[in-house]
Order: C-alpha cells, then sequence, then structure tokens
C-alpha cells in the first residue's frame, strides 16, 4: 500500500512509468506527420524529382521555383498576387470575427433567454445540418442575386456569417453556464451586453476557438463566391487564384500545383496547432451537464 501511496496516476513531470506509454505514441505520432512531411517536401522539388521512379520523400535538392512560378503567373493576368492574398485577408478577419460574434449572440439568446418559437428555431438550425453545400447551392444563388449582392465584394462575407454547425456547438456550451451565475450578475446590476461579454464568453472560450478554426477553414479555402457571382478579378480570392493554378494538369505545372497545395494547407495546420487545446477542451466538454 505504501508503495501505491506515492505514485501519482498523472504526474506532472516525467516518471519511469510512463515510458511504456511513449513507445507506443511516438511511432504513432511520427506515422501521423508522414503525410505533411511530404506535402512540405513535395513542394521544394524540382521537376525531375517528383517524377522520379521510385519517388523519394524528401527533397534532395530543394528549391524555391515553383513559388517563383505561382507570383510569375499573375503577370500575365495584370493583377499582382498580392491583391488576391490582401483580398483573402479583409475577407478573413471580417467573416470569422463577424461570425464569432454573431454564434456566440445567437447561441446565447437560444440558450437563456425566453420567447417564442425558440425551440423551432433551433431544431431548424438542426435540421440545416443535414444539408451538403451542394444542396442549398441554387436557393443560395437565387439569394444572392435578388439581395443585388452580384459582383460585390461582401458576397465573400455575408453567405459565410451563419454556420449551423458552430451554433449547435456553442449553444451546447453556453447550456453548461449556470443560471444563478447570470441571475447574480444581474441582481448587481449588470445588462445584457455585460452578461454576455463579462460573464457568459469568457467561459466559452474554447467553443468560441473552435468556432474561429471551423470559420477560418471555410473561408480560407472558399472559392464559390469567385467562381459564381465575381466578374470583377480584383474582387477575387487568393484560393481562387491557387485553384485556379492547381487545375494546370501538365507535366510543366506539377511542382507549382505541390507549391500551392502547400500554400492552402499551411496557415490551416499553423491555426490547429496553435489552438488544439481549446478544441480538446471543447470535445470533451461539449456533452457535460
Amino acid at each position: 500500500m505504501t508503495g501505491f501511496q506515492g505514485m501519482k496516476i498523472n504526474p506532472s513531470k516525467f516518471h519511469v512509468s510512463q515510458i511504456k506509454f511513449y513507445v507506443v505514441i511516438l511511432p504513432v505520432a511520427l506515422f501521423m506527420t508522414l503525410p505533411i512531411i511530404y506535402i512540405i517536401n513535395q513542394a521544394f522539388k524540382p521537376l525531375d524529382e517528383i517524377f522520379r521512379f521510385p519517388p523519394t520523400f524528401i527533397a534532395e535538392r530543394p528549391t524555391l521555383q515553383n513559388f517563383r512560378m505561382i507570383f510569375e503567373l499573375t503577370s500575365g493576368t495584370g493583377i499582382p498576387m498580392s491583391r488576391f492574398l490582401v483580398n483573402t485577408i479583409i475577407i478573413t478577419i471580417f467573416t470569422v470575427g463577424l461570425s464569432i460574434l454573431i454564434t456566440a449572440m445567437s447561441a446565447y439568446a437560444l440558450s437563456k433567454k425566453k420567447f417564442r418559437l425558440k425551440e423551432w428555431i433551433f431544431r431548424i438550425n438542426q435540421a440545416a445540418l443535414m444539408f451538403v453545400p451542394a444542396a442549398v447551392a441554387i436557393p443560395r444563388y437565387l439569394i444572392i442575386v435578388n439581395a443585388g449582392l452580384n459582383n460585390n465584394f461582401l458576397v465573400h462575407i455575408l453567405p459565410l456569417l451563419a454556420m449551423p454547425v458552430c451554433l449547435f456547438l456553442v449553444k451546447q456550451f453556453v447550456d453548461q453556464v449556470p443560471d444563478s451565475l447570470i441571475e447574480s450578475a444581474r441582481m448587481d446590476g449588470a445588462g445584457e451586453i455585460t452578461v454576455m461579454f463579462r460573464i457568459v464568453f469568457p467561459l466559452i472560450k474554447p467553443a468560441l476557438a473552435t468556432v474561429g478554426i471551423l470559420c477560418f477553414q471555410t473561408v480560407w479555402g472558399a472559392t464559390e463566391a469567385s467562381n459564381l457571382y465575381l466578374v470583377d478579378d480584383t474582387l477575387k480570392s487568393f484560393s481562387f487564384y491557387i485553384t485556379n493554378i492547381a487545375t494546370l494538369n501538365t507535366p510543366a505545372m506539377a511542382g507549382v500545383q505541390a507549391a500551392s497545395s502547400l500554400i492552402m494547407f499551411l496557415p490551416n495546420l499553423i491555426i490547429f496547432i496553435a489552438m488544439q487545446s481549446r478544441v480538446m477542451n471543447t470535445m470533451s466538454h461539449s456533452g457535460i451537464r
């Protein structure tokens, strides 16, 4: 008994008993990082290495030529690639920020406020989870055209502000905030805005971080607005330009395709690594009451 009392189930520092876990976890972690390593190396390979057989995993003669060609391809359009990149940065900042704010406020209203048709509104949101983007493409097109958003920069932002999966996720988190805590704040004279921004939102930061990641991934790779609603090339997004490059299926463009794939993949990877702890908290607490 004495020996067991001196042991911790989850020691904060390295312990000999943890070796057996590292023996299993490290090979699995290395195996899971292999696709990432391959994507990165593929982007820096010259053409002769890309088409070498048997293929090589690590770039033997790394080069930046693939990335230079991406910039050079815009010279024929008369629009610098920096314009597409600036467009996407603006779109991403506004869409992610507004989506987090709208989702959080809507989740608070559906969870803590009482009004007619509240249950029906949430059921409609749940029903929206069943529809894939292709199923609502035509209704969305008709709404956007009738709203006069054709060839308007806002068409990048407005359709992506409502994400049913984010509202569903955040509402489950807001449900866990004790009503007594909110009532105490109101008794101290706090208004609804204060309750939301000073009491509720700080308690659901993991869920809001997850919403930010999901929204960023959607916005960063979105090409629908540039393809369907925009005629002016100066209003189109960086992902639209990169996607068009990826469709050039010629042997000479293989390196450019690899570089463009890395450009689209890397921001998502960085965002997820930076926010992964909050995402894990969201997943582990989203079903707890």
